[in-house]
């Protein structure tokens, strides 16, 4: 099956991967950017993601394969990749077994390492919405208000409403197989692949998933490897900070 993407822009392929419980829509106004200097912006929705097919199977080699089947179906090579967070890591898996197919490569706040389970008050969160009570979208807001404090990260999660039917609302990710197969977000990189091509790791300056530890790890798996801070922003650094961040990729992607 081949993943959904909202595609716009001439020029050279640019493709964007979300992160866990994202889609490739959260990236629409930076997406826009990208295309107006030149790109074709592919925003793809990853597995049990967005408008993506749903699967029982769940793992980094598996999307990285879906990204590869995306590619050849869409006659792409030579692409700009860019991925954060999970989306990040299905990027570093694919730039390192088709590196014949990434021009250069862009890793939005997260290192090649593993990360322990840290999603669960989100999860159980969104499994608590329960539609048959549920009718607005203020009301699934204040459900989950109860499991995730942080308004902005409740307006990022919110985005997954959409309506089933007329009156009945739903989400788009595969909430039951992303519950069971969540400690696959965290996997770490295959510890023997590497990437030689241009590559820049994003962290946001209030952000911990990239520390000063990661950086012996980034260079030993990129060895063009190139990493900034992005201030005034955490993890979700595209969206807290979308100009410094534009600044850093287009600036990358002219040298």
């Amino acid at each position: 099956m081949i993943l959904h993407a909202n595609v716009f822009g001439e020029g050279k392929p640019f493709v964007i991967l979300h992160g866990f419980l994202g889609m490739g829509d959260n990236w629409r106004t930076l997406g826009r950017q990208f295309s107006e200097s030149g790109y074709q912006i592919h925003l793809v929705d990853q597995r049990n993601h967005g408008r993506s097919f749903h699967s029982e199977a769940f793992d980094y080699d598996l999307m990285a394969e879906d990204l590869k089947h995306y590619c050849d179906e869409n006659n792409l090579e030579d692409i700009i990749l860019l991925g954060h967070s999970m989306g990040g890591k299905t990027a570093m898996g694919f730039a390192t077994k088709y590196p014949h197919l990434v021009h250069k490569l862009i890793i939005a706040d997260i290192s090649p390492r593993y990360y322990p389970v840290h999603h669960d008050a989100i999860l159980e969160g969104l499994s608590q919405l329960n539609f048959s009570e549920i009718k607005t979208r203020g009301e699934a807001d204040k459900s989950l208000s109860h499991y995730v404090t942080e308004i902005g990260i409740r307006m990022f999660l919110l985005k997954n409403l959409y309506w089933v039917e007329k009156g009945k609302l739903g989400l788009r990710v595969n909430l039951p197989v992303l519950k069971e197969k969540v400690s696959e977000v965290g996997e770490a990189l295959d510890i023997s692949a590497t990437f030689a091509k241009p590559t820049l790791f994003l962290r946001g300056e209030r952000s911990e998933y990239i520390g000063d530890a990661d950086e012996i790890l980034i260079h030993q798996h990129f060895t063009n490897a190139s990493i900034e801070t992005i201030t005034n922003a955490g993890h979700w650094l595209h969206a807290e900070n979308p100009k410094d961040f534009y600044t850093a990729v287009t600036d990358f992607l002219k040298s």
